[in-house]
Formats: C-alpha cells, structure tokens, sequence
C-alpha cells in the first residue's frame, strides 16, 4: 500500500494559478501511473489529470485541456498538478491517486488503488 498526501491547496482569484504536490511513500513510487481527482460539493469525483510510471504519458479531462498540467519527480517520489488560469468551476477537494498495479496506464478510477485525503482549491470570481 501506498501512503498520499497532498498539499497547495488554497484560495486563489479567477484566472491566478495555483500547484498542488502530492508526496507518495511506502512503495516503489516510479512503477506506478499517478492521478488527479477532483470533487465538487454535489457532484461526482472525476478525473482531472493523469501521468504514466515514466511520465511519458499524460491524459488530461477537456475541462482542464490547456490549463493544467502534471508532472511527477520520480527521485522525490512526488506528483504534480500546475493549475493556470484557474476558474470558479474549478472549486473542488483535489484528490492525488496511486495506480493499482505497476506498469499498468491509468486514467479511470476504477485504475487507482490509494487516494490521498484531498486538498481544497478554491477560486472566487
């Protein structure tokens, strides 16, 4: 198993950025696809960003396609999400995840095993 903690989450104004770090300990972080979820009050969690073990690969909701971006550092076991011009309907907890099996491309939930606790950004307009 694998332990997730994020954190950059925050008040930010319509338009500013904001990047959360997502911190992985308890297993070989670099072998495993990593994602982003965000959860807005009423709605379903959703799939914002994901990225392969070698971060070669990255798949991104339309929503967020040309705003966000992810990265990962495999040496300091951390996953990225750079949110630029950042807007209202981007008000939600933020969730980091784990892939389930290593090697293995991940971008529904059904893919991710650990979650972290979340995050909250907030963006007033």
């Amino acid at each position: 198993q694998v332990q997730l903690v994020e954190s950059g989450g925050g008040l930010v104004q319509a338009g500013g950025s904001l990047r959360l770090s997502c911190a992985a300990s308890g297993r070989t972080f670099s072998e495993y696809a990593m994602g982003w979820f965000r959860q807005a009050p009423g709605k379903k969690r959703e799939v914002v960003a994901s990225i392969s073990w070698s971060g070669g690969t990255t798949y991104y909701a339309s929503s967020v396609k040309g705003r966000f971006t992810i990265s990962r550092d495999n040496v300091k076991n951390t996953v990225y999400l750079q949110m630029d011009s950042l807007k209202s309907e981007d008000t939600a907890v933020y969730f980091c995840a784990a892939g389930i099996q290593p090697g293995r491309w991940a971008t529904m939930e059904r893919d991710f095993g650990s979650w972290g606790q979340g995050t909250q950004v907030t963006v007033s307009s």
